[in-house]
Parts: C-alpha cells; structure tokens; sequence
C-alpha cells in the first residue's frame, strides 16, 4: 500500500548548454559561455541531495518538448541559449510560455542585460556611472571624438571574457581599427568601445529577492602580471586564472568604497528587475570612482572555476547552501510550498 501521507518529492529540471568542441576557423573562445558536464551534475548532486527529484534537460531542439514530457516544477535555469544577442532569453521565454517556474531572471531581464550598449543607456538614467562608450556596428565608423584613449574593444553581446583579448586596449587609432577588424571578422556583430579605466577590478554578487537581498562584498581581482592597474579579465586569464590572478575578499577598500559598490550593485540589479542571483563588476578608477563595467545575470555555477560561488565561499556560503538559496529564492517568489520531506535544510 502506498504511503500518500507526504506530497511526492518535487522535480526540479537542470536547463543547460554543454561544451561540445570548437569547430575549426571559429574563434577559441566560442563556447566560453557554454558548461562542462561537472557543473551540471554538481548542481544535480546538490538538489538531489536536499530530496528533490532532478531532471536533467539540455536546451536542445527537444527542449520544450522535454519539459513537458518530464512534467517538472520548476527549472533551475543555466543555460546561455544558442543563438542571436537574445539567446540568453530563449529558455526563460519558452519556460514563461509553458506556465513552468524556473530560477533566475527572466527573458526581458537577460536580453537586455546581455547587450552591453543597451544596459550602459538605460543605466545611465539611473545616474549610474559608467566609462564612455561608443557602439560600433561596422568597420566603416566614425570615432567619437569625445572618446579619450585608451579604450577597450568588446563584443557586445557576450559574456565570459568573449572576445576580450590580450590587445583589446589600443592606444590610438590605428590600433583601434586592427582590433576591431579581427573581431568583425570572427564575432560578426556590433563592438562596444569604452574608455579603459586604469585601476582595480572587483566584483560583487547578489543573492535573493525584495527585502531579502544579499548583497556580498566586493571581491577583487588582482593581476599578478603585468602593470598594476592595468590588468585585463580576459578570455585567456579566467581559462588560466591560478597562473594570471588571486583573488581578495573581503577586498581592501575603504568602507566608504565599499559601500558605494554594494549600494550600486543593489541599484542595478533592481533596476534590471534581476532575480535570485546575480554578478556585478566594477573598475576602480586611481582617483577613486567605482565604475560600473557589467552585469552578469546569468552567472557562472562552475565549482571551483566560476567568480560567484568563489566570492559566495569567502563570504562564508559553501556551494551546496548557495545552490540551495538560489532554488529557495526562486521558490518564494512562486509562493511554491515546499514540504519538510522535500525541504531538507533548504530554507
């Protein structure tokens, strides 16, 4: 006789994008947004763990079908989608379409968060200070003459150091033109061009919803090559972080500094309507300034690789408990009840 005194275990699906090799003439950074199998099945051994049914769903062809096939409660969501500057809205769009909850922000959220023009001018608008930038969408441009260089050359819709290179900052114009011709040639899409603001990198994730959000402290980024200050976090240092950068968290600024990233990244993620989770960078100018650079809704979960369950770790949350609150987040806000077979030490 079946015991029905307790609901079912909820089932929760992992949408994902995996690594599946670069394809020759592509550029070697092409899938640095994509997951290793480790991440997915470390998130998966997390919610198992806590007594939740996990439904692994790679954001294929199949993928609706696949969702509803399974049946499952709610998405945890880390998938970049596939193709286009909205890809990151793809998974949340069909979710959203089918009725399924799922973690994270959602597709309005990410596509606009993904295309770093767009962000910079709406933003602004919060008086959130940025460095200038121009957006180019051609080889055949005419260079702001407002723009001080140096400045830095960026795709603008991607992420995970994509397209950032160890010459992304030119001192001039000629310089300027080289990168930018590379970078048509392999990205195929509109460059952001930003003035290069010589100082610290840091990094702040957020964690929550509401009145309930977790600000972390800025973690920094500290170049061990190279001229202090003039560190890049490109493609190449996050795939060899251990040989390029350390990282300090709490970092060492003063109260005030950290105060003014932590307020600015709350803003920001407010803003955007973010949800459960997100990374903010910023860059320190020598006179002091935080600045705005990105947002990264969508963050990295890779253990042991990824910025925002490092700077969560130094922080005092291990990687099973930020899982967790992220899945706990996101569960909250669907007033979705959790049983205390189901619950383990979720909330």
């Amino acid at each position: 006789m079946e015991d029905d005194s307790f609901p079912p275990p909820l089932r929760v699906g992992i949408a994902y994008n995996l690594k599946k090799g670069v394809r020759a003439g592509a550029a070697e950074d092409t899938e640095a947004e994509y997951d290793s199998p480790d991440t997915v099945l470390a998130i998966r051994d997390v919610l198992q763990s806590a007594g939740f049914g996990v439904e692994l769903l790679e954001a294929d062809d199949d993928f609706a079908e696949k969702v509803k096939k399974t049946g499952v409660n709610l998405v945890f969501n880390i998938a970049e989608g596939r193709n286009g500057r909205g890809r990151e809205a793809q998974v949340p769009a069909i979710l959203n379409y089918l009725g399924v909850p799922f973690c994270g922000s959602d597709e309005t959220t990410l596509g606009l968060a993904l295309d770093k023009a767009m962000t910079k001018r709406y933003l602004t608008t919060y008086g959130v200070k940025t460095p200038a930038w121009q957006l180019v969408k051609s080889p055949d441009f005419q260079l702001d003459p407002a723009l001080r260089f140096p400045l830095i050359v960026k795709p603008n819709s991607e992420g995970s150091g994509k397209g950032i290179t160890d010459f992304a900052v030119a001192g001039s114009e000629p310089e300027l033109r080289s990168v930018l011709e590379k970078n048509f040639r392999l990205y195929g899409e509109p460059m952001l061009l930003e003035e290069y603001i010589a100082g610290r990198e840091f990094t702040v994730g957020l964690l929550g919803n509401g009145e309930g959000l977790k600000v972390f402290e800025p973690m920094e980024i500290i170049y061990l090559n190279g001229k202090p200050g003039q560190g890049i976090y490109s493609y190449r240092v996050k795939s060899n972080y251990q040989k390029h950068v350390q990282y300090r968290c709490p970092a060492e600024v003063d109260g005030r500094t950290s105060q003014e990233m932590k307020e600015t990244a709350a803003l920001v993620f407010q803003a955007l309507e973010c949800r459960d989770f997100s990374r903010i960078d910023f860059r320190l100018s020598e006179d002091g300034t935080p600045y705005f650079i990105e947002i990264n809704p969508l963050p990295g979960l890779a253990p042991g690789y990824s910025d925002y369950p490092m700077l969560a770790q130094f922080c005092g949350m291990d990687y099973r408990e930020l899982i967790l609150e992220v899945l706990s987040s996101a569960m909250q806000r669907y007033g979705m009840l959790v049983s205390s077979q189901n619950r383990g030490d979720l909330l």
